[in-house]
């Protein structure tokens, strides 16, 4: 029994040791593609600059091009990840069938429109189906898919489909209540103006009740 055990113990550690070598690869080769881009993205913000009639080369816009770059290349990093690079064997094999929500997760992303943010709260819950996932993975599932040019109705259903896919759960639900700085900034103008959203997958969608449920919960202050 304990052979058994010691087993499973050390497959375990083999496969996140395993893991663990080839996210570093990945990791290493995306900054190295990221460094390689760097030249073409700096030259394009200095180009926008100078339409908009400022001189680079005065001292406080020397190094914003590259530093524009720089920022954007990590405003976006999430086209270089994938729900399996941060999973990292986080998945659990448990008998629990109850509701689990994480809710108040803090989300950033880019409008794909005007390239301006946008940014909120995410709630999320989920009904396992003798699965279930390290918690703190769920805000970087949200993680992956805010980092990208977005608009908020398709990053709700992102992170509710991956979630899905990943676990196999009974079902999940994911709101998002934001602020977007194109309505802010610019256009309307309107300072106070939120936008909610709602993914609701399998008994969420099924199941008026789990679905109050999950939305009175999340709710609570």
């Amino acid at each position: 029994m304990n052979g058994h055990l010691n087993g499973n113990v050390i497959d375990t550690m083999e496969r996140m040791k395993s893991s663990m070598v080839l996210c570093k690869h990945e990791t290493s080769r995306k900054e190295s593609e990221d460094k390689s881009r760097l030249p073409a993205l700096e030259a394009a913000y200095t180009s926008i600059l100078q339409e908009l009639g400022e001189d680079t080369d005065r001292q406080g816009l020397l190094r914003t091009p590259l530093r524009a770059a720089k920022a954007m290349q990590f405003l976006t990093k999430g086209y270089h990840e994938t729900i399996d690079d941060i999973l990292n064997n986080a998945i659990f094999d448990e008998d629990h069938d109850e509701m689990v929500i994480v809710k108040d997760i803090d989300v950033f992303s880019l409008c794909e429109h005007h390239l301006v943010p946008f940014f909120g709260k995410v709630h999320i819950g989920y009904i396992p189906n003798k699965k279930v996932v390290g918690l703190s993975k769920l805000a970087r599932i949200v993680e992956i898919f805010s980092r990208r040019l977005q608009v908020q109705e398709r990053l709700t259903k992102q992170i509710a489909v991956g979630i899905s896919e990943a676990l196999q759960p009974k079902g999940v639900a994911v709101v998002i209540e934001a602020s977007h700085m194109c309505m802010v900034m610019r256009g309307v103008q309107k300072m106070n103006s939120r936008t909610v959203t709602s993914t609701m997958l399998g008994v969420y969608l099924d199941d008026h009740k789990t679905r109050e449920e999950f939305l009175t919960l999340s709710q609570k202050t």
